[in-house]
Order: structure tokens, then C-alpha cells, then sequence
């Protein structure tokens, strides 16, 4: 079958497009800004936004002192759903296989979580380990205001990530190695002293 192109005529009126273009509207409106002085005020305001974000992060929720000892083990075994080859393709592990990773690496450092804000939980963490011992991990505060009083390393348990995997609700936490898991325990810490 075989079909031609036909000139129909026009059969309607056509009217000229009248709407602004997109991009001149926003160019227009950011040159507006720039010359006004709004541009500068907005970067400037963004830019104490993200340094306040990044020297306070969003405490973690949900996490409270600890006011009874709690202790628990963490098997992080997975089960794998697909192949995994290396880049020769040689099987390294199979679908349905159940992984531990503590059967390759040794967790060498504990993972001491604390609320950034308690003056009596840092100093119970900074008195009983040093950096090569443990990674001091906040829940709450400021690691880097701590960073530079104490000189020392801190980190945040950003979004709350690692808390969650572990259960962790209370603070003082310490997870550390003990064979083929990761032993959690939540400490209750004296009032009035570091012990």
C-alpha cells in the first residue's frame, strides 16, 4: 500500500505563541538577584546552613542515656543474592551462600557510641580508650568542636545508620569483636563521675 503527503489547507485560525521563554525568565530573575544583592545574601545564608549541618549534625533519634546494663550479640552474616566474581570471573561466592565477613577481617578498634552533649559520657569514653583502642562515635553534638578541644579523633553516626544495625538504644554503647560476632552492650554510667 502506498501513501502520499497531501496539503489539507489550514482549518483553523493560528495564533502566535505568546509565552515567555523559560530560560530568559530565569536568567532575567537571577540577574535581578545578583544586581539587588539577593544572590550573595541567599549563597552566604546556604553556605551557614550547610557549616552549622556539618559541625552539629541531626542527632540521631530515638536514642536515650542508658539506665540498665544491656548486653547482646550481632551476627552480621548475609546472605548473598547473586554471584560474586572477581574480574576474572571466577567465583568468588555463590547465590544463596550465607556470608560473614568476620571470617576474613579482624575488627581490631571497638565502637564506643555516646551522646556528644553528655560532658560525663566523653570524658568516660576519652578516659578509657584512645584512638588506636576504639572509634568514639556521637549520636548528638559536635565532633568537631570536640576535635579541636580535645585533639582527638571523633565521628557521627550519621542518619543513625550504624545504631540501628546494631540495636542500639542507649548510650554508652561499645560493640567489639568476639569471634564470628560483634558483642553490643550498653553501659549505665555512675552519676557525678567518669568511672
Amino acid at each position: 500500500m502506498r501513501s502520499e503527503a497531501r496539503d489539507y489547507g489550514q482549518a483553523g485560525q493560528a495564533f502566535p505563541v505568546i509565552e515567555p521563554d523559560l530560560l530568559a525568565t530565569i536568567e532575567a530573575r537571577l540577574k535581578r538577584a545578583e544586581s539587588s544583592g539577593e544572590l550573595a545574601r541567599m549563597n552566604e545564608m546556604f553556605a551557614k546552613r550547610v557549616e552549622a549541618k556539618v559541625r552539629r549534625p541531626t542527632p540521631v533519634a530515638g536514642i536515650s542515656p542508658a539506665i540498665a546494663a544491656r548486653e547482646w550479640d550481632y551476627d552480621p552474616s548475609v546472605r548473598l543474592e547473586r554471584d560474586i566474581r572477581d574480574q576474572k570471573g571466577n567465583l568468588i561466592a555463590a547465590a544463596g551462600q550465607t556470608v560473614n565477613p568476620l571470617d576474613f577481617v579482624a575488627i581490631k578498634q571497638a565502637l564506643v557510641f555516646i551522646d556528644g552533649d553528655d560532658a560525663g559520657q566523653i570524658a568516660w569514653a576519652t578516659n578509657h580508650y584512645t584512638d588506636l583502642d576504639a572509634k568514639i562515635i556521637f549520636v548528638s553534638g559536635s565532633p568537631i568542636e570536640e576535635m579541636t578541644s580535645r585533639r582527638r579523633r571523633f565521628y557521627f553516626d550519621q542518619e543513625g545508620k550504624l545504631t540501628s544495625r546494631f540495636g542500639i538504644e542507649h548510650t554508652p554503647a561499645v560493640v567489639r569483636q568476639n569471634g564470628r560476632v560483634m558483642r553490643v552492650t550498653e553501659q549505665v554510667l555512675k552519676q557525678g563521675r567518669a568511672s
